[in-house]
């Protein structure tokens, strides 16, 4: 059961819509199913005398007498909304019931506790099914306003129990860190001009994705501004300095054909400008080496700070096991926007599930992220997708994703470990797609028999209480091949294998030698970086600080953003 409180100051106005047609003829029978005084409230939908002026004066009686205590001025956003819907699936209500559901939701927040006399006048409408609407004006009969603070989430608390009560589908509890949902009007302008998304959802995701791949806040508007979305600053009056900022879609206008701006913290809490701060260092982007001398270096950092974001997961340090999380979320946004092929569209929705799961009541300790954070950037400026290294990366992204879920779960962080969950399951299956291939061609590629002996002597003496199982792995014709190419870069596959399988416990993996595959394929060529060294003592550089052109946001595609010119 979802209530989404709101607040207006045209009561004639919400009564119109809420006993009216609709947008598209969706209201039927509507008609008052519980009130502040069922005898006394005219109600338009079952009595053809009642009108609409008739119910907005008995409504605003309080507010009427308190404007003329204050010279003519009434009381800013005065009419308080609260739609209430159950979820898919659920059970029909009845009147009485939905009646119960209003009266309690307004003495939870408020509006009209319970036994008291002098509460706001407020009625609940029912015109379908699945929901309600429930309408107050917040001025009690003697003049004060009511005591609303936190109402929203009071009426979350309230629908938490009733669906106990009820029988009615349990939804995961919040924690007043998620972003805010559209209303209902961004979502019929959205379908009325044939979006999948509203602008809202639509800024955020753009929002989110390039804030994930900038170095500073000046690139950050400067990437926005390309994108063709409208950008206005505010600026404080002493110093200057940007103190906020909000956003606009293209083509998004009102009625009067003005800019629709959304401010960034009413698009994600981590999106306000102090919030970006805490992670966007004034730092140029030359200071950035982009690595044109091994493009495989992006991939096989993030795959490393990756790791080490889950040992952070398993740590008793929860600020900066936040603090990873949230990177992460950056990092999905990078690896989706540097990665090619038909599984960039799960990586994408992995990347937008996992904003949710990036954010809790936990303050974040950003700095503890640093290396992740800015391994992940530098993919916004690879120039290629080097194979498997990039499935390692993958591989290593499903396991933390997974990390993330069970650890919210732990802490009661109900909506985020749900959202991480998800995200897992759109990386597996990137993953999935990607993989399976690879380690087919592998394990057609595999090395002799004799060798293939010799690294499972090499396997049962470097890692002996898990050979049984690496060996019984389907995998395990793809690990040989893997490891002969790492005795051709000089690795010793003994060694290395010890190495990679000291790395995490091997017991939870379900295919041990997958694990170690790639593992294996995200070890720097040893061979290549010798090279390397002998180049940049001769006097060539072995980086280049060049800077270059960070590839395109996951979610900025130019066939993306037309939707809202």
């Amino acid at each position: 059961m979802v209530p989404d409180v709101s607040t207006g100051s045209d009561t004639r106005g919400l009564i119109t819509y809420l006993f009216g047609p609709g947008r598209r003829d969706e209201h039927t029978d509507p008609h008052i199913v519980a009130a502040w005084d069922m005898a006394g409230a005219p109600d338009p939908g079952c009595d053809p005398a009642a009108t609409y002026s008739q119910l907005a004066k008995r409504l605003d009686t309080h507010v009427d007498l308190r404007t003329r205590e204050m010279a003519g001025k009434k009381p800013p956003q005065h009419v308080w909304h609260c739609p209430v819907r159950t979820a898919p699936g659920d059970r029909y209500l009845t009147d009485a019931e939905w009646a119960e559901v209003a009266r309690r939701i307004v003495h939870a927040t408020g509006i009209a506790p319970e036994g008291d006399e002098k509460a706001c006048r407020w009625i609940a409408v029912r015109h379908a099914d699945d929901h309600i609407h429930i309408m107050a004006t917040t001025v009690r009969a003697d003049g004060r306003r009511p005591r609303t603070h936190h109402d929203g989430q009071r009426a979350q608390a309230a629908c938490r129990k009733i669906e106990a009560e009820f029988g009615l589908r349990r939804l995961k509890s919040g924690d007043l860190t998620a972003p805010r949902t559209p209303t209902g009007a961004e979502r019929a302008k959205a379908e009325r001009q044939g979006q999948a998304v509203t602008a809202r959802q639509w800024l955020r995701e753009q929002a989110c994705a390039v804030a994930a791949a900038v170095h500073n806040e000046a690139d950050y508007f400067t990437v926005l501004q390309s994108l063709g979305i409208k950008v206005k600053t505010r600026l404080g009056p002493e110093t200057g300095d940007v103190i906020g900022y909000s956003l606009a879609a293209p083509g998004d206008t009102n009625a009067a054909g003005e800019p629709v701006w959304y401010g960034g913290s009413k698009l994600a809490p981590d999106l306000s400008i102090n919030r970006l701060r805490e992670h966007l260092p004034d730092q140029k982007v030359a200071d950035h080496p982009r690595y044109v001398a091994d493009p495989a270096a992006p991939w096989r950092h993030t795959t490393t700070a990756v790791h080490a974001a889950r040992t952070a997961l398993d740590s008793d340090d929860d600020a900066a096991a936040q603090g990873h999380l949230a990177a992460f979320g950056d990092a999905l946004y990078n690896i989706a926007s540097a990665t090619t092929g038909p599984r960039r569209a799960e990586l994408r929705a992995a990347a937008m599930a996992f904003n949710r799961a990036r954010r809790s009541a936990i303050r974040a300790d950003h700095q503890a992220a640093t290396a992740l954070r800015e391994a992940s950037k530098e993919l916004a400026y690879a120039s290629g997708e080097p194979g498997g290294l990039a499935i390692a990366l993958l591989f290593a992204t499903v396991h933390l994703a997974r990390a993330a879920a069970k650890w919210h779960e732990q802490r009661g962080h109900e909506q985020q470990a749900a959202a991480a969950e998800e995200a897992f399951r759109h990386l597996q299956a990137g993953y999935q797609q990607a993989a399976a291939p690879v380690l087919a061609d592998l394990a057609r590629r595999a090395p002799r028999a004799a060798t293939a002996r010799r690294f499972e002597q090499d396997v049962r003496a470097a890692l002996p209480d898990h050979a049984d199982r690496i060996l019984a792995d389907p995998a395990w014709a793809a690990l040989t091949t893997t490891l002969a190419h790492a005795e051709t870069a000089s690795h010793k596959p003994r060694r290395l294998l010890a190495e990679v399988g000291a790395q995490r416990e091997l017991d939870s993996a379900e295919h041990p030698a997958e694990v170690l595959n790639w593992r294996i394929t995200a070890q720097p060529n040893r061979r290549m970086q010798a090279a390397r060294r002998r180049s940049t003592i001769s006097g060539t550089s072995s980086m280049s600080a060049t800077p270059h052109p960070p590839a395109t946001p996951v979610a900025t595609r130019p066939e993306e953003r037309s939707r809202h010119r």
